[in-house]
């Protein structure tokens, strides 16, 4: 008999009320905590040892206000996700991002036939270079939250070239989360890590090259061998009915544009180009962080002089082109923020809102038609902020039951008696287990590093091989576990069933995992440096 697949939000629901269950099974318990200074950051640690017992919090109708719950902890992720819904929905508006997937499906037509570029795949080679940029960004500063809004634009064009929404989630968002995973520069994750292992920070990078290139390499193999089946038949992808939202949101609407540049657009560039200018004289130089070096250039001014002079060229062809000008440079200034300001959530939000105003205004729209058209937005994409607070309530379900430490105490208790290979493989497969329950790479360096690298001196392994395993333990399952909110938002923004997504990406996760242990034995039987 046929049994319909669950729908995300009863799945979600489901690991909540789970959850509440494991709260009058699993004993209450908590680690001593203390404040440490790491890398210039107050953060609370645990106390190595200092594990005891406590009351139960059992959980009963918490199950129903886990939402609420979840919604006010992960306020940031859910208003950033309206926001970029009603942004880009005013920028989808304009025609604009129909007039660049144009543009960019006649470039692969006209360097399909050339030499190197036909043995490989036009198609391909345009896939490996943007996933290598995403993967990049997620090993240099742990780009994922980003990757929301770039959703929004990989999805549509993946669709228009023949694939599915699928591709266009593993063009930014999985790229992105290998790189996470493979990370050599992240200071969220490898940063925090070493600095609570009292180990120099981002040492051991050339090992983690290394292991950022397999990962990258491996994922993107997955990722493109994928492409090519649903290629030949895009009948075969799982989501094909799915993405019908989006085929109809893009549909021949490039036939029907009418090119014009009206006098609000030379306006809007003149009013951006001017408030760029004054950012300009604040901030003349910019320190871009690259790990612990740092790269001072005159990043504001350059992009202002250029966004000028693109600008300025874009509108003598049409305002679809300067509003997809506009995009580029909101994706640059968006980089230099995070590597240069420390940007986060909060900021990149309101640079995509003012990015969203701009387009409005550039094709002439009045206040009320702006309004209307970012409001039409944020409905469009309210589920996926609706699917992001569910989940926070899993975390706040385990936390006011007292069982968190409890789950972390038992673990690490296992390991106990192992080998030092047996013992650092444990440690990977806690830390994957732990990070399907507690996704924020942050907050479980900060929960389980204190214990482990002291755990690691104990057993003769080196604490770098310790950061290892909690790196690759955080990166992988972040693809899968439906406690992400940043997962969740994604696939909500793309229309893929959380159920669809799990089939397809649970082979890559396995493969990753066991990539994972072969990439951990080094880091015990060989002298590499930094460990």
């Amino acid at each position: 008999m046929f049994k319909k697949i669950p729908h995300t939000y009863v799945i979600v629901f489901s690991i909540v009320v789970l959850c509440a269950v494991l709260t009058w099974i699993v004993p209450g318990g908590a680690f001593q905590r203390e404040t440490v200074n790491v890398n210039g950051i107050d953060r609370s640690v645990v106390v190595p040892g200092s594990f005891h017992y406590t009351e139960k919090n059992p959980q009963t109708w918490q199950v129903f206000s886990a939402l609420f719950d979840g919604f006010v902890d992960r306020a940031d992720i859910i208003i950033f996700i309206l926001i970029i819904g009603g942004a880009f929905w005013i920028m989808n508006e304009s025609k604009a991002i129909d007039v660049a997937i144009g543009s960019v499906l006649r470039f692969t037509k006209r360097i399909g036939n050339r030499g190197v570029i036909k043995a490989i795949g036009a198609d391909n080679l345009i896939f490996i270079v943007i996933m290598t940029v995403f993967s990049f960004f997620g090993a240099v500063f742990g780009m994922s939250e980003e990757t929301i809004a770039f959703t929004v634009i990989f999805v549509p064009l993946a669709i228009s070239m023949g694939y599915d929404s699928i591709i266009g989630v593993s063009l930014c968002f999985v790229a992105a989360a290998l790189g996470f995973a493979g990370a050599f520069l992240n200071p969220f994750t490898i940063g925090i890590a070493q600095g609570l292992s009292d180990l120099p920070l981002f040492s051991g990078l050339e090992y983690r090259l290394v292991m950022w290139l397999i990962i990258s390499v491996a994922g993107f193999a997955y990722i493109l061998f994928y492409a090519g089946k649903i290629r030949k038949d895009p009948k075969r992808s799982a989501v094909h009915d799915d993405d019908d939202y989006w085929r109809r949101l893009h549909s021949d609407t490039a036939l029907n544009i009418e090119y014009k540049t009206p006098a609000s657009a030379w306006v809007t560039w003149v009013m951006l180009t001017a408030v760029m200018v004054i950012f300009s004289f604040f901030f003349p130089v910019s320190s871009l962080s690259f790990g612990e070096n740092q790269l001072k250039l005159p990043a504001v001014p350059v992009l202002t002089g250029l966004f000028a002079v693109t600008g300025w060229l874009t509108l003598r062809k049409s305002v679809h082109f300067f509003i997809i000008n506009l995009l580029l440079f909101t994706i640059l200034f968006l980089i230099t923020g995070v590597m240069g300001y420390g940007w986060y959530i909060m900021e990149i939000a309101t640079l995509f809102f003012a990015m969203g105003l701009a387009s409005g205004i550039a094709m002439g729209y009045d206040a009320n038609r702006i309004t209307k058209l970012f409001l039409d937005g944020v409905k469009d994409i309210q589920s996926a902020a609706l699917i992001v607070g569910l989940a926070g309530g899993i975390i706040i379900i385990l936390e006011n039951g007292n069982i968190i430490d409890t789950l972390l105490y038992k673990l690490s208790e296992t390991i106990s008696g192992a080998g030092r290979m047996a013992s650092v493989s444990m440690m990977y497969i806690t830390q994957t287990v732990i990070n399907l329950f507690m996704p924020s790479g942050s907050a479980k360096a900060a929960l389980t590093m204190p214990v482990m690298s002291q755990f690691s001196d104990l057993i003769g392994v080196s604490r770098q091989a310790t950061v290892v395993a909690f790196q690759l333990g955080d990166g992988f399952t972040n693809m899968i576990t439906p406690t992400s909110g940043v997962l969740l938002g994604v696939l909500s923004v793309a229309k893929i069933p959380y159920e669809k997504w799990f089939r397809w990406v649970l082979p890559l996760i396995l493969i990753l995992f066991i990539l994972g242990f072969l990439l951990l034995i080094p880091t015990v039987t060989m002298n590499l440096k930094g460990f």
